[in-house]
């Protein structure tokens, strides 16, 4: 997360999230615990949340595949996505984590839609790989920015076209800029965007965004 320069942006989220995404005591119990276990804010935004969430509807995602639970709150937009047998599977390499998740998930009643893979996202995604289970319809990529790029050729393995890929934090305050190397994570992100690069899977495109979450953007990828 990054500081606001200018405190319009977290005026105009405000304003948004007050017409556009209405109060919900499930989502705002989720972000109590994760303030009150000591976890950053790290979470989406509501606003974000809910396009996430508008996303995987208007592709009729029924099998969803999450890299980085953190307290659960995105997890929770993505399963009110899901049409009728429909399940997200999000990896976790954090127990304390993956425990908080769990208790919220089974307070919204939406567990037996959610199972969390505990672990090193990159053993969870071989694992799903060599089990050879069903394609994702949808992805959402949050995890550590530093192994983007392997989880890249990893969740292409579990994708089928019309797959819809998405990956979080990949402008960083606009350091995406620092070609320097010195920082991993701004490294990973870089390689990440390279590879993506007339990449002959995917069609892609990339959005800023700017609100109470500071400075970023998605990666959108449509897999072709």
């Amino acid at each position: 997360m990054y500081e606001n320069e200018n405190p319009v942006f977290d005026n105009v989220d405000a304003y948004l999230e007050e017409r556009l995404t209405p109060p919900d005591e499930t989502l705002e119990l989720t972000l109590k615990r994760q303030d009150e276990a000591g976890l950053p804010p790290m979470a989406v935004s509501p606003l974000q949340g809910a396009f996430l969430n508008i996303l995987a509807k208007s592709i009729g995602a029924k099998r969803i595949l999450e890299l980085g639970t953190f307290a659960g709150y995105s997890t929770i937009w993505l399963a009110r996505a899901l049409p009728e047998g429909g399940k997200v599977i999000t990896l976790e390499l954090q127990d304390v984590n993956a425990d908080l998740s769990q208790r919220n998930f089974d307070d919204t009643g939406l567990a037996d839609l959610i199972e969390i893979r505990r672990g090193p996202a990159e053993k969870s995604l071989n694992i799903l790989i060599n089990d050879g289970v069903k394609p994702f319809d949808f992805i959402f990529l949050d995890a550590d920015k530093i192994r983007y790029p392997t989880y890249l050729d990893q969740i292409l393995m579990l994708s089928r076209p019309g797959t819809l890929i998405i990956a979080d934090n990949v402008i960083r305050n606009g350091r995406i800029l620092d070609d320097s190397g010195k920082d991993p994570s701004i490294r990973g992100v870089r390689t990440f965007l390279d590879m993506l690069k007339d990449h002959p899977q995917l069609h892609c495109t990339a959005l800023q965004t700017m609100g109470c979450k500071g400075y970023d953007g998605f990666a959108m990828m449509y897999v072709r």
